[in-house]
């Protein structure tokens, strides 16, 4: 795979990413016990929406990133380490008293994907070396 075709698979993989983070609230709707910390509704915890805001703006921020990654590869970065950390604690919190291991097949792998695939492709993809598009 030639790292043109990388690029691309990073401009798509930026794209998806930012559209399931958008998504986040719908997927605790259909799947709770793999995206919420707290019984009920999603709507009914302050602090899952606050979540949802900002996976929300990082999603957007994601879609805006598609277009042109080597020019924002600090936000790449940013997603890939928050993702690491992320599913690290929530990890650790899902084995806590009153906490739901189910997290360990919902949120934590999908924090881990993102941040694999997006490393990958920005690592293979030439994107921090490419002098064709300055930053």
């Amino acid at each position: 795979m030639t790292p043109s075709s990388r690029y691309r698979l990073l401009q798509i993989a930026l794209v998806v990413f930012g559209t399931v983070m958008l998504l986040l609230y719908p997927l605790a709707v259909v799947w709770p016990s793999g995206w919420a910390w707290h019984p009920g509704a999603p709507h009914q915890s302050d602090y899952f929406m606050m979540i949802v805001g900002l996976y929300a703006t990082l999603g957007v921020f994601l879609w805006n990133a598609a277009r042109r990654p080597e020019a924002h590869l600090s936000l790449i970065w940013f997603t890939v380490c928050s993702s690491v950390v992320h599913a690290a604690i929530m990890a650790v919190q899902s084995f806590g008293d009153g906490h739901d291991t189910g997290h360990l097949l919902g949120d934590v792998p999908a924090l881990l994907l993102v941040a694999v695939v997006l490393s990958a492709l920005v690592l293979s993809s030439g994107a921090g070396r490419r002098s064709d598009h300055p930053a």
